[in-house]
């Protein structure tokens, strides 16, 4: 790194947003381990993953990121994107399989309003969930679109994923490491902890990949 600044595109994950807890550390601890300065940027995208892909794609021609990181759901938005270094946490790969599957549910009458009542996001600055047929039906589509910028599609883009060993997510698929490994190899390692990164795997792994990714550009 020459002393320029560099700029993270952090793309959070469901229900997630501008105050999020992994870039909120990743902002305070970045430089502790670098002389020069890097800014994590994070910004609340809509649900609505057409919605989403016109404005993370507004964010890349403003922010001209120097590497991508990407959490759970929030992992399909980035590895869509090209160009740039991926380093993805928890990515749920198959959540938007799950999501488009229950698109049909979503027009028996209640089930929308159910749904939106049992994920509500905490206060603050998250992303609102409607879990309306329309906007389900897009994400296995959109996952077919992410997973076009991969490895298996002949992608030259640099990709690295986290998982933890005791994600829950992982019992029923929605995080798989078999789903990852068929389309981006063995370019993963496993921490000790939740599908949500504690506080010390993002100091002792997140961080110090972040660091290594940088500095290779």
């Amino acid at each position: 790194m020459d002393g320029k600044e560099l700029i993270i595109l952090y793309i959070h994950g469901m229900g997630g947003g501008g105050d999020s807890r992994i870039p909120s550390v990743l902002n305070q601890h970045l430089c502790e381990y670098t002389s020069a300065p890097v800014k994590v940027v994070v910004r609340t995208y809509s649900f609505d993953p057409d919605v989403a892909r016109s404005q993370i794609d507004s964010w890349m021609d403003e922010l001209k990121p120097s590497l991508v990181v990407g959490e759970s759901l929030g992992a399909c938005h980035a590895i869509r994107l090209k160009g740039v270094p991926h380093i993805l946490v928890s990515p749920s790969l198959n959540a938007p399989l799950y999501l488009g599957y229950l698109s049909w549910a979503a027009m028996i009458p209640g089930v929308t309003s159910w749904l939106d009542r049992i994920y509500k996001p905490r206060e603050g600055d998250r992303q609102s969930l409607h879990f309306t047929f329309r906007t389900l039906r897009k994400y296995r589509r959109y996952r077919r679109l992410a997973l076009a910028n991969s490895p298996r599609q002949g992608s030259p883009d640099f990709f690295f994923a986290f998982f933890g060993d005791f994600d829950h997510y992982r019992r029923s698929g929605i995080v798989s490491i078999k789903s990852w490994r068929r389309h981006f190899g063995n370019t993963f390692s496993t921490y000790p902890g939740t599908h949500f990164m504690e506080e010390e795997f993002i100091l002792d792994r997140l961080i110090p990949k972040i660091i290594q990714t940088l500095g290779c550009l």
